[in-house]
């Protein structure tokens, strides 16, 4: 069965809408969190999401130099993966991701605790 990902707000409705429509399996922050989760820490999100074997997605690569933050992922021995770049929008963001779709799967099925930058040309881990 594919993994099924949980989006961080910073990502937007479109991305998980564009996601959607091109076969990935997503939730996101928002339809689960009131408020579309603003008072929410990360640590409690990717909590919530790994606790239903739900792979954070994010474009936040700061969260894996957070203790509080990462320490679900360390717990859960789970993946996290986060986009490089801040600044692209939504159908960059959209086109990048399924572009690495496969080695975004890869590295799913590898486990962790690991946290993967998804960069222009490939996915390279970060952390630890």
């Amino acid at each position: 069965m594919p993994p099924e990902f949980f989006l961080d707000r910073n990502l937007g409705r479109r991305v998980a809408e564009e996601l959607r429509a091109r076969g990935w399996r997503v939730h996101r922050i928002g339809d689960v969190f009131a408020g579309d989760a603003q008072d929410v820490p990360d640590e409690e999100w990717i909590l919530h999401g790994l606790g239903r074997g739900w792979v954070p997605l994010s474009k936040d690569g700061r969260i894996k130099t957070r203790d509080q933050e990462i320490q679900p992922v360390r717990d859960h021995a789970a993946v996290l993966f986060y986009l490089d770049n801040q600044q692209l929008r939504s159908v960059e963001m959209v086109e990048r991701l399924h572009a690495r779709r496969d080695a975004i799967h890869q590295a799913i099925a590898r486990g962790g605790p690991a946290a993967y930058a998804v960069r222009a040309e490939r996915i390279e881990r970060t952390w630890p």
